[in-house]
């Protein structure tokens, strides 16, 4: 079995997201990184007829889910430096996370529920066929 280095772990933090925080860690051995992100979808929308833009909520959202990562980061052991937070689309954010991190292994949770999804889910899906590195897909 490969030794792992630097795991990043995608998590939801609106979801079940501790089997896939503890498949994380129970892979990492002495010395390896562990990394969690969580990805803040951009809000845009606009009203009806352009009379009103309405509110961006992204900061406020993203505040509140480094709060909720570092809490979790503490929680796990993890350092809550090795938290990110980041704005865009789920698996184009994991995809580069992962390079800028120089992770070797991406932990993801997965739910997926109908058709194709049923094996892993949309997000699991795309972010598995789109980096060079292993992917682990943890049923929630």
């Amino acid at each position: 079995m490969k030794s792992y280095q630097s795991i990043l772990v995608a998590v939801d933090i609106y979801s079940d997201y501790e089997p896939v925080i503890q498949r994380a860690l129970n892979m990492a051995g002495d010395g390896v990184t562990v990394n969690l992100i969580y990805v803040v979808y951009p809000q845009t929308s606009i009203e009806p007829y352009g009379l009103f833009l309405e509110t961006d909520y992204s900061d406020e959202i993203c505040q509140q889910a480094k709060t909720r990562l570092k809490d979790l980061a503490t929680k796990h052991g993890i350092s809550s430096t090795n938290t990110h937070v980041v704005v865009g689309a789920a698996a184009d954010e994991i995809h580069e996370a992962a390079e800028r991190l120089k992770a070797d292994l991406i932990v993801i949770g997965t739910h997926g529920r109908s058709g194709v999804r049923l094996l892993l889910g949309s997000t699991a899906n795309a972010v598995m066929h789109g980096v060079k590195i292993d992917v682990l897909a943890v049923k929630v």
